[in-house]
């Protein structure tokens, strides 16, 4: 009986992941459908659009990547330091669920032991982008 709940957990699980990523993907698809269903109308009844109202409407259709790669610093940062408190946070478990469960201990300790080392992985790269950033011309020099 224990291994048909561990086994209905993990479909559980999964599954969740799956509807979750799949309405994620449903709303972004509706959202940007209705931006463009009313443009359509607006422009089938002949009304004229400011430039403006215009650019607002598809500003989110666009989606322009950054030249600069300085503008993911922040992000592999952040990204790094949560990783890091996570695979700390598995380590923390590890100990726990070894007092119950010692054959569990190391396996758990070695995933929270490859979290810390993505996140360590994150913050080497917020480095290593500073050194591949656009270098500043300057005004006196010719193109």
């Amino acid at each position: 009986m224990p291994a048909a709940l561990g086994t209905a957990a993990f479909v559980v699980f999964w599954l969740f992941l799956t509807v979750l990523g799949i309405a994620g993907m449903a709303y972004d698809y509706r959202k940007k459908r209705l931006e463009t269903e009313s443009l359509r109308a607006a422009l089938e009844h002949g009304q004229h659009l400011d430039p403006a109202v215009l650019e607002k409407l598809l500003a989110g259709q666009r989606q322009t990547p950054s030249e600069d790669p300085r503008d993911l610093r922040p992000f592999l940062h952040i990204g790094g330091i949560i990783t890091i408190a996570a695979g700390i946070g598995v380590i923390l478990a590890s100990l726990w669920v070894g007092l119950q469960f010692p054959v569990a201990k190391y396996p758990i300790l070695g995933l929270g032991a490859i979290a810390v080392c993505v996140g360590v992985g994150l913050l080497v790269a917020t480095r290593a982008l500073a050194r591949y950033a656009p270098r500043e011309r300057s005004p006196d020099s010719t193109a």
